[in-house]
């Protein structure tokens, strides 16, 4: 079943317009390639695709600069963190007028993919980040089975939640023992795996780096650097604290999730909704999801994203910052959502337009002054994009 990405094939065509090299990343098998092909078929003019996993398409880049230089119109290159020396010949291509091609680069966006695209092609390209199904993609009567089975396309799509959380544990097994190898890692897939499974088991937690090295008798810096390695694939999302100038002690470590609620389920062994209705990280995995569900429907980038918290006890979920606006959010699995005495702290301490209580209920109505309940089910209607 093919579920159309329209917003992201718009976005990605008007980057194409404004810069000579794009990069479209996103974790494996969240569906780059197909929207790249997609893309392809549909741009006005000539269209050439190289696949840096195919041996064939290697062998032609050799020497990058000789293949590429004669291309017209959109050149696709997909995994192209195996070869980052690529980038040196695209500023050149890139600097040419005319301007006879444009860049399309994917990749899984590991750190140093990131870092030697910014050194080598500062000012000539631009980043688009692509997620797994947002809400929007799949419409909201589908919501729990986004919530149970992710957004990885072919983990939604699968003919039923047994074939769903198969394919989901085959992409964890995969991915520990061949992508995180060719991103550069050299940390032994089963230390990566007993980590990552710790982690689910901590979702939605502050990040305490002591305490994962005590558990793994390594020094917090090392579980550091594996936390850093899971972030950069995009499996894992680290939701940095905001801190400002405020009479109170707050807060300064990040919070981390699993950016995908599906393979939290996958980690956690929970194979249907009826597992996890009764499995403790319930609570902590609709926080997840709904938060990842807001940052799509806003479409607010990862630099704007936070939590807030105090060491006295007041917290905010989901602080998202553009220039002078706060949107504020809390998430609470409940049909009946009140108002506490944390969250006007943190409306009053962090001067928010509106805070937004996101609840599991059916209706979208006032809380109190400046306060909403926000039902997740009505997020498409009762939420509009941040402009």
């Amino acid at each position: 079943m093919w579920i159309p990405r329209s917003g992201h094939l718009e976005a990605i065509r008007g980057f194409l317009r404004r810069f000579p090299v794009v990069a479209l990343l996103g974790a494996r098998q969240v569906g780059k390639t197909t929207l790249a092909r997609e893309l392809a078929r549909s741009f006005r003019g000539e269209s050439s695709f190289f696949d840096l996993e195919r041996a064939a398409d290697l062998s032609l880049l050799v020497d990058p600069e000789l293949t590429l230089r004669p291309l017209k119109g959109l050149v696709v290159l997909d995994e192209v963190q195996r070869r980052p020396e690529i980038f040196a010949s695209l500023r050149v291509l890139a600097d040419r007028r005319p301007l006879s091609a444009r860049f399309l680069v994917l990749g899984s966006a590991s750190p140093a993919l990131l870092r030697q695209a910014s050194e080598s092609l500062a000012g000539r390209i631009s980043f688009h980040e692509l997620p797994g199904l947002s809400l929007a993609e799949v419409g909201s009567g589908k919501l729990d089975r986004l919530w149970l089975r992710g957004g990885f396309p072919r983990s939604f799509t699968a003919r039923g939640e047994p074939a769903s959380f198969e394919w989901r544990q085959e992409f964890v097994r995969t991915f520990l023992e061949r992508d995180l190898p060719q991103l550069g890692s050299e940390v032994p897939a089963p230390t990566l795996g007993r980590f990552w499974a710790m982690l689910a088991h901590a979702h939605g937690n502050l990040w305490n780096g002591s305490e994962f090295g005590r558990a793994f008798g390594v020094a917090h810096t090392t579980v550091g650097r594996y936390l850093d390695l899971l972030a950069g694939a995009l499996v894992v999302r680290q939701l940095a604290p905001w801190s400002e100038n405020l009479a109170k002690r707050q807060v300064k470590s990040a919070k981390a999730y699993i950016a995908d609620p599906g393979l939290l389920h996958a980690l956690l062994d929970i194979r249907t909704s009826r597992d996890l209705m009764r499995h403790p990280k319930v609570g902590a995995s609709w926080e997840g999801f709904g938060i990842q569900a807001v940052i799509d429907r806003l479409r607010a980038r990862r630099e704007e994203c936070f939590f807030w918290g105090t060491y006295s006890g007041a917290k905010l979920d989901l602080l998202v910052v553009r220039g002078s606006r706060r949107l504020g959010f809390e998430f609470k699995r409940t049909t009946a959502p009140q108002v506490t005495p944390s969250m006007r702290i943190a409306q009053e301490s962090l001067r928010l337009k509106r805070l937004d209580v996101v609840h599991a209920g059916e209706r979208t109505g006032p809380l109190g002054k400046g306060i909403r309940g926000l039902a997740l089910g009505r997020l498409l209607e009762d939420l509009e994009p941040l402009p």
